[in-house]
């Protein structure tokens, strides 16, 4: 399957759309995905859980640390977009087979998020005080999108492995949880009672809707597994997180993402107009 740039005269960034990509008019609900595709609070996260997993998995006769490292590497970004408890749940696996003494997940989780949160609280103090402006930490163009989509009338959604307590502190800290009124949900204790697809269910059950009228745009392939799976559209945000608002797409991100059926690739929304436009046929 082989995507190309559209040639559509209003878009300055890079736009790819795949064959399986068709205009939907009746779109009436959208859903987000939260880290990497709102926000870049967390941006780093992925490194914090690889150092915790090298530091405490047993070693295997003949393994380097690039190989485990990888390994690791591998594990966390296959669970990417589900709760932070299911990539502990795997990390404890594996130190089992490797005939090590695991933790409870939960003490994994309780650990990464210590060792996340010492990271990320400069950023947290300085959006708190205001010394740091949202949009240094809002996928390039974000707002601007929330508020077309708003202005249309379309009914927004975000969902997020991430913690629910940390996902509304940290929207609304963006400056953008109203665009979202009470429909924010996240990762909870009781972990098998949240998923994007319970979600995604719960948005077309409501409101009595098919597939068709939903839209995602998503950085993991949960959401846009999930989105397809239910006829949905599906926008892959490739976002470039080591270099805010380069509007280069992240090619890792990219394959994975047009592998589990996205229909739109995307590095930002610095084309947020026009792409709206396009994805509903206005254009």
């Amino acid at each position: 399957m082989v995507a190309e740039k559209t040639e559509h005269p209003l878009f300055t960034g890079i736009v790819e759309v795949l064959p399986t990509f068709r205009a939907r008019p009746k779109i009436e609900h959208v859903l987000f995905d939260f880290d990497g595709t709102l926000s870049l609070i967390r941006h780093g996260w992925s490194d914090v859980m690889v150092s915790l997993f090298c530091e405490m998995l047993p070693p295997v006769d003949g393994e380097s640390p690039e190989s485990m490292k990888q390994l690791v590497f591998d594990d966390i970004m296959g669970l990417n977009g589900k709760q932070t408890i299911y990539q502990m749940i795997q990390f404890a696996d594996r130190v089992r087979q490797r005939g090590g003494s695991a933790e409870e997940p939960l003490w994994y989780k309780h650990e990464y998020l210590r060792r996340l949160n010492l990271m990320i609280e400069d950023r947290l103090v300085g959006l708190r005080s205001g010394a740091i402006p949202p949009e240094r930490y809002l996928v390039y163009g974000a707002r601007a999108l929330l508020e077309r989509l708003s202005q249309m009338g379309m009914t927004l959604h975000l969902a997020s492995g991430t913690d629910i307590g940390f996902v509304k502190e940290e929207a609304s800290l963006l400056g953008i949880a109203h665009f979202f009124e009470g429909r924010i949900s996240g990762a909870v204790d009781d972990f098998k009672s949240f998923s994007k697809k319970i979600v995604i269910d719960r948005i077309l059950a409501e409101n009595g809707i098919c597939g068709n009228r939903l839209l995602a745009f998503g950085d993991g392939y949960v959401e846009i597994q999930n989105t397809k799976e239910v006829g949905g559209l599906a926008v892959a945000v490739a976002s470039d997180e080591v270099n805010h608002g380069s509007g280069r797409i992240d090619e890792w991100k990219r394959q994975r993402l047009i592998a589990v059926g996205a229909d739109i690739v995307i590095p930002d929304y610095r084309d947020a107009m026009a792409l709206v436009d396009y994805l509903v046929g206005a254009s």
